[in-house]
């Protein structure tokens, strides 16, 4: 039983939730995909299209796959959301942002795109966010094929999905990329550093602590590279100074209470904010990292519906 002082709703759903021991990979990536198969079975895409689109793959590198949706009857072009899935940079797919994804199509009356990018260790940095930026670019050269509108455009990230939206919208604004109009960071993973007070504190906080953070940046990096002088800040955005993080586009980023990123969340807005870039920061009481699956609770409803009203407002 978790001696941390839990939401009590989160806390009573503890027992239930995946061990998520990222020791074992291939059990872990079955586990996540046993999850996340059950929770397909739930999802109704009424009033919703969902389609494939193939992006060019960055050179030397296989094709890109987006997952669309797009709300029936809604005249376009329409906003974007680009939802990147977390997962620790080594698990997940675009399966486990699916119901997510129909709802933001559905309440957010826009287009979104959530990008199948290739894992690590097997494809290490910069495979995810060079994945990402290809699959970016791709939908803005079609734009008026898909019916979007690609100067309204938020990216949306959770845990690693968060760390590369983040090193992304750096990429994209570096390279004279699509424009990007707002970044939400949900429970962001940017500091490979792993030197914050709640990273060193929570080693045994529920689905995510500091021994698979460790593993985590481990396979995206390489062995060795995390906490090397020579990490470049698209891998780690939290590595970047202030004048590396000016002119980028406004940001939301949310942060759990007892979840060993909260901090690097934190700092990661106080940076932002110092290179007078517009954030809003919320940290969720009695929350830990993937609180959220636990979607009955009244404090992971608030959240949610948190996501919807700052997407709405950044895309209209």
């Amino acid at each position: 039983m978790t001696t941390y002082p839990l939401d009590p709703e989160l806390a009573a759903v503890v027992p239930m939730l995946p061990r998520a021991d990222c020791s074992d990979l291939e059990g872990a990536r079955t586990e996540m995909e046993a999850g996340i198969q059950a929770a397909l079975e739930g999802v109704d895409a009424t009033g919703v299209d969902v389609f494939e689109v193939v992006a060019p793959g960055p050179e030397g590198a296989p094709d890109v796959v987006l997952r669309g949706y797009r709300p029936q009857g809604v005249e376009g072009p329409l906003p974007v959301v680009y939802d990147i899935h977390g997962g620790g940079f080594i698990l997940g797919n675009v399966d486990f942002d699916h119901g997510t994804n129909v709802a933001l199509a559905r309440e957010l009356g826009a287009a979104v795109f959530s990008v199948e990018y290739r894992l690590a260790p097997e494809h290490p940095y910069p495979a995810g966010v060079e994945d990402a930026y290809a699959g970016l670019v791709h939908l803005a050269k079609n734009a008026a094929e898909l019916g979007i509108d690609p100067a309204r455009t938020a990216l949306l990230g959770f845990s690693a999905g968060a760390g590369i939206a983040a090193g992304l919208a750096l990429l994209a604004r570096d390279r004279g990329g699509p424009a990007i109009v707002f970044q939400y960071l949900g429970i962001p993973e940017v500091d490979d550093r792993l030197d914050t007070p709640s990273m060193r504190a929570f080693t045994d906080t529920p689905v995510w602590n500091r021994p698979n953070a460790v593993i985590s940046w481990d396979h995206y990096l390489g062995p060795g590279m995390p906490g090397s002088a020579d990490v470049p800040l698209y891998a780690a955005p939290a590595r970047a100074t202030a004048e590396q993080l000016a002119g980028l586009p406004p940001a939301y980023i949310s942060v759990m209470e007892f979840d060993p990123l909260r901090d690097e969340g934190i700092d990661y807005a106080r940076a932002l904010l110092a290179a007078g870039v517009g954030v809003e920061l919320h940290l969720f009481p009695g929350t830990f990292h993937g609180s959220g699956l636990v979607e009955h609770a009244e404090v992971s409803r608030r959240d949610a519906a948190e996501a919807v009203t700052v997407l709405r407002k950044a895309l209209r």
